[in-house]
């Protein structure tokens, strides 16, 4: 199965959520291939955001490597899920989609922790708080995560 989970500019929630899930999936046994992308081309080849980098480090995960990069249009067919991390990365995937069969496989992340409330599903941006902010994106994305992996191995 293939994933992409999508933010704003790909240095923040979507990559803090592509390593942790990618970790996981190679944690169960699961043959997942897990990327990140942006809705804009704000941060292309930017880096992950070094409070982002702190985060996952502090929990065990490697972030090195990642590079920010754009979601292309003609992408969405290529993946099997698509994971927004906020309402508006949702919205915005679902426009670019060319078929329903495509806007079927744009989901909220937050959509798959049965924690979560009806219209609260978004995790909101923490690149303009404090340090804190990323501590409680690193729970929320753990919180959905394992409903993730659960519709992999319902549908992978």
């Amino acid at each position: 199965m293939r994933i992409v989970t999508v933010c704003t500019g790909n240095i923040c929630r979507s990559p803090m959520a592509e390593y942790m899930l990618r970790e996981a999936a190679l944690r169960e046994g699961l043959a997942v291939e897990v990327d990140s992308a942006a809705i804009t081309g704000w941060e292309v080849g930017n880096p992950m955001d070094r409070r982002a980098q702190a985060v996952l480090r502090e929990n065990g995960i490697d972030p090195s490597g990642h590079s920010a990069r754009k979601l292309g249009r003609a992408e969405i067919a290529d993946y099997d899920l698509l994971l927004a991390m906020d309402t508006d990365h949702y919205e915005a995937m679902r426009r670019m989609a060319g078929s329903d069969e495509e806007r079927a496989k744009v989901r909220l992340m937050r959509e798959f922790d049965p924690a979560a409330r009806e219209g609260e599903l978004g995790i909101e941006d923490p690149y303009y708080g404090s340090d804190e902010g990323f501590a409680e994106t690193y729970r929320l994305l753990a919180d959905a995560i394992p409903g993730v992996l659960a519709y992999v191995r319902e549908n992978g």
